[in-house]
């Protein structure tokens, strides 16, 4: 058993689809389509992660559907909707340069180029022109909405130090 650390969650068993045992699947993936891309999977069940072999997957109207090995009956399925589907960090591709997986910018320190400490990341939003980083500030209570965008807002990304350096002001 590995700590939950090294598990990255890509989606969630949303539902039964057809009578052979495949489920429905609510990608967090970007195309959503690329979590079909992983094997294996790692299912939470009872706190843990356990390793399931996907059989087979497609793309399915708006959603994705996938079977896994030894689930054959939609009575399988069932207890198995809302547990979460992940990867290990080992399996992801290393992104390009200024591409980052949302994974890693999570927990990381903002800064802006005064070194004034804006906060943490606590998320991060999709919002179709480009993400947005949701920093929030535990001493002031105080949420900010940072765009992502590199060279205009953000200067730099630095994972070792877990600091993102922004061009933005406290009283935005």
């Amino acid at each position: 058993m590995s700590t939950s650390e090294e598990f990255i969650p890509v989606g969630k068993i949303s539902g039964v689809f057809g009578v052979k045992g495949w489920m429905k699947i609510f990608s967090f993936t970007d195309p959503r389509k690329n979590i079909l891309s992983y094997s294996p999977l790692y299912m939470s069940q009872r706190g843990e992660w356990i390793e399931v072999k996907v059989m087979t997957g497609r793309v399915q109207g708006k959603g994705i559907v996938l079977s896994l090995e030894n689930v054959t009956d939609p009575d399988q399925v069932l207890p198995l909707i809302g547990n979460e589907l992940a990867i290990t960090k080992q399996q992801l591709k290393p992104a390009g340069n200024n591409d980052y997986y949302w994974s890693q910018l999570i927990g990381m320190a903002v800064v802006n180029r005064q070194d004034e400490p804006l906060g943490i990341v606590d998320s991060l939003l999709e919002t179709g022109a480009h993400d947005v980083l949701q920093v929030i500030e535990a001493e002031q209570k105080t949420q900010r909405l940072i765009p992502f965008v590199m060279d205009e807002i953000v200067d730099s990304v630095d994972l070792d130090n877990k600091i993102i350096r922004v061009d933005w002001e406290l009283d935005y």
